[in-house]
């Protein structure tokens, strides 16, 4: 749905390779050994081809590398999936087992997964490129695995695809889908990747999203991005699939990926997840590491997981949280991770004894909702009544009118200063990079305007930020607006009635948790008359992510909404 925020997709601040802008044409079939296409000019028309056209053929060229397959050992490995294991729609729990158990390898799950991206990303273009080394990291989780005390648990051998704002010191590039960034050389892996590795996870690639997390125009389409092109939701290709971690939400959506990493500042996360029928964790500000991730605001800015299932989200949180000396906020954040982690909170009895806020009476008739998705909210409701919750509707909530208009609340005005700022710093620890400054991003399109789109999308947003400058008491009273609106508005609602928890339709309450730092989380719900799936939202006061999952997965284990997309 359209919320009634402007920004309510914003970061929070999406085929084996980018194959939409570069001519790359991949067989219908995955053939023995794959070697670099010939690139055509006339998909590029830069104005001159020169170091460019080099750069992008040399990272073609890089991404087949490492991609040969023995058609023999694939068809084998099809064979026992058939009729050992079923991947489509596994847990990561269930594939833990089926390691254990010899019905499944981590290198049969990359194929399974590979060949689904070759067969579908040409459609959904969800999947910016994908990992040359994934096979061998594949390969090499396996032999862990069966080393005396090799593991099975956790996020080891689980593919992982991240959304292309999250740096990777490896063959990747690391871009918020623009050309401007191809080429750049990040000094490390982000926070969260270095966490990932560390807990044995496989980097299956990047996932498309809508270019700079929807921060370069107001113009700018949910999921589009000039390397990436249109990522398009796997329930209807002509529906919205939401932004800015949209190729995240739709990888895992369609069986591209087990889980995948998002990013919000202001909804980028629950809206494509709300959108596309996966669970999505906005955690607390600061419980995940910013260091390594392309910025809007590192005021607002989080890290956070998409899964299937509520459990699969949680156990790939459960490896991504804690402190990293690179992102000062997560020190403090710590005191919120509770011991043994969120894996604990996955109770079928979450829901018994909680309090919970509807804000109901406030979006069900602004939304314009069809009277089946009206039926399923209030059946929502009355199941949730029914195993334990306390509901609490029309309680009072100062300011939300405000809160939920990013113009009046300030936090359009907050961000233009914060992404030049903050955008700047990222670029000046590049070793590397085409551009290094919002400045030079501005120019670059200017130089490219047929690859970056600019006639059509514009970047006003990009020109009104590098307008500013800091200090500016304009700035200040801004920030200091958002503080109290939240700090007398959704802590005074949460607290005034011992609310362990707000419950809102879709995502229909993503500001309130984006300006505070706030923690949330979405389900599946249902499907709309057209076919397109919604969810149901819960957020909470700082720290409260725990209660969060209990109250979702009690809910999810009740209704079982989820259902996959028909490719």
């Amino acid at each position: 749905m359209q919320q009634l925020p402007i920004f309510i997709d914003l970061f929070g601040f999406g085929r084996r390779t980018f194959s939409v802008h570069t001519g790359v044409k991949l067989p219908a079939k995955r053939k023995t050994r794959q070697t670099a296409p010939t690139l055509s000019l006339s998909h590029f028309q830069f104005v001159s081809f020169g170091f460019w056209g080099w750069l992008i053929l040399s990272t073609t060229k890089t991404l087949f590398r490492n991609m040969e397959v023995k058609s023999q050992e694939s068809s084998i490995s099809s064979a026992i999936l058939k009729d050992s294991f079923e991947i489509e729609e596994a847990t990561i729990k269930e594939i833990q087992t089926a390691f254990k158990q010899n019905k499944l390898t981590s290198k049969q799950l990359v194929e399974y997964y590979l060949d689904a991206i070759e067969k579908l990303n040409p459609t959904l273009s969800a999947v910016i490129e994908v990992n040359p080394d994934a096979q061998n990291q594949a390969a090499e989780a396996d032999r862990d695995r069966n080393l005396p005390g090799g593991c099975s648990c956790g996020l080891h051998g689980i593919p992982v695809m991240l959304k292309d704002n999250i740096s990777t010191k490896d063959k990747l590039n690391t871009t918020a889908g623009s050309f401007a960034l191809l080429g750049s050389v990040v000094p490390r892996d982000s926070g969260v990747v270095n966490l990932l590795r560390k807990a044995g996870a496989i980097i299956l690639g990047k996932a498309g999203l809508t270019q700079w997390a929807k921060y370069r125009s107001l113009c700018m389409p949910d999921g589009w991005s000039a390397r990436g092109g249109y990522v398009k939701n796997p329930y209807g290709l002509s529906m919205d699939p939401g932004g800015s971690s949209t190729g995240s939400a739709v990888c895992v959506a369609a069986n591209l990926v087990t889980v995948s990493l998002g990013t919000e500042t202001s909804g980028s996360i629950i809206v494509p997840c709300n959108l596309n029928g996966v669970v999505g964790i906005k955690p607390t500000l600061g419980l995940t590491s910013r260091a390594g991730v392309i910025p809007i605001t590192v005021r607002q800015d989080t890290v956070g997981p998409i899964g299937r299932t509520v459990s699969d989200a949680v156990y790939l949180l459960d490896e991504i949280v804690g402190y990293d000396p690179r992102d000062e906020i997560t020190k403090e954040a710590t005191q919120y991770i509770p011991r043994g982690g969120y894996k604990k909170c996955l109770k079928k009895d979450g829901l018994n004894g909680k309090r919970l806020g509807s804000l109901w009476y406030f979006f069900k008739d602004r939304c314009n909702y069809a009277p089946q998705v009206r039926e399923t909210f209030e059946g929502l409701f009355s199941v949730m009544s029914q195993n334990g919750a306390v509901l609490l509707d029309g309680l009072d909530f100062p300011n939300l009118e405000t809160i939920m208009n990013p113009k009046e609340s300030g936090e359009l005005l907050a961000f233009k200063y914060e992404f030049k700022r903050d955008l700047n710093v990222y670029l000046s620890n590049l070793l590397e990079s085409p551009i290094q400054s919002l400045a030079d991003a501005i120019t670059f399109n200017e130089k490219h305007a047929v690859q970056e789109k600019l006639t059509e999308f514009g970047q006003d947003l990009f020109i009104e930020s590098e307008r500013t400058s800091l200090p500016n008491s304009e700035y200040t009273n801004a920030v200091n607006k958002l503080v109290n609106l939240s700090e007398q508005g959704f802590e005074t609602y949460m607290k005034n009635n011992n609310l362990d928890a707000m419950v809102a339709p879709e995502d229909s309450a993503t500001s309130i948790l984006g300006v505070g730092g706030y923690p949330g989380i979405v389900i599946p719900a249902g499907f709309k008359p057209d076919g397109l799936p919604f969810g149901i939202m819960f957020g909470g006061l700082k720290g409260s992510d725990a209660a969060l999952i209990e109250i979702a997965y009690a809910l999810e284990q009740l209704t079982k909404a989820r259902k996959p997309p028909k490719l």
